[in-house]
Order: structure tokens, then C-alpha cells, then sequence
């Protein structure tokens, strides 16, 4: 298994693993229900827990889908034994200045 992108910073490590989806959340029909995709939560939360080999806390991950036209899009953090893991949605459908400022803003706030 290898991460998509992986940023380091003194003791500090975040790994974002990108998916990209017509529909970024997934919907269960028998309890009419909105939930995130479990398989991509479970191997971000693999990479994360693997490579905080010192299970320190100070690697971080977010599982980064493309935003799409669903009125629910993922913008969720979780603290997963001692970990940060966060579900975000990065909106491609404009200018590249704003994306970028989109992925400033993800890797200042974790």
C-alpha cells in the first residue's frame, strides 16, 4: 500500500490518500442513511496508524475527494485512537489560485 501524497514537518506527518467519485458519500437503503465510504476511511486510518510507529499522534490524515454537486459533501474531522483523520472535499470547479488556496488552508489547519 502506498499514500498519495505524504507531507512531513519536524515530528509532524500528514498523509492524504485522493479519491474521486460521481457521488463522494454513500447512501445504505435499508436505513435510509448518508454515510462516508468505510473501505477509504479504514485505509487512510492503516496508513495513519502505520506510519505513527511511535503512536505519538503527530500523523495526521484526510481522505480528500473532489467536490461534487451532492448537498451533502464530506467536511468531517475524527480523532481515531489518538490520531486526527479528516474527510474533506476539495472544489475543482474553480480558478487555480482557489484551489491552491483550498490546499494551503487543509495542510495549515491539521
Amino acid at each position: 500500500m502506498k499514500t498519495d501524497i505524504t507531507l512531513t514537518k519536524g515530528e509532524k506527518m500528514l498523509i492524504i490518500d485522493t479519491k474521486f467519485y460521481s457521488h463522494s458519500m454513500q447512501t445504505n437503503q435499508h436505513y435510509n442513511t448518508i454515510t462516508h465510504h468505510s473501505s477509504n476511511l479504514y485505509q487512510l486510518y492503516t496508513y495513519v496508524k502505520n506510519a505513527d510507529t511511535e503512536r505519538s499522534g503527530n500523523v495526521s490524515g484526510v481522505l480528500l475527494y473532489t467536490k461534487t454537486d451532492e448537498e451533502i459533501t464530506p467536511n468531517d474531522h475524527y480523532e481515531m485512537d489518538g490520531n486526527r483523520i479528516s474527510v474533506l472535499s476539495l472544489d475543482l470547479n474553480k480558478e487555480f489560485y482557489e484551489i491552491r488556496g483550498q490546499l494551503d488552508d487543509l495542510v495549515v489547519q491539521l
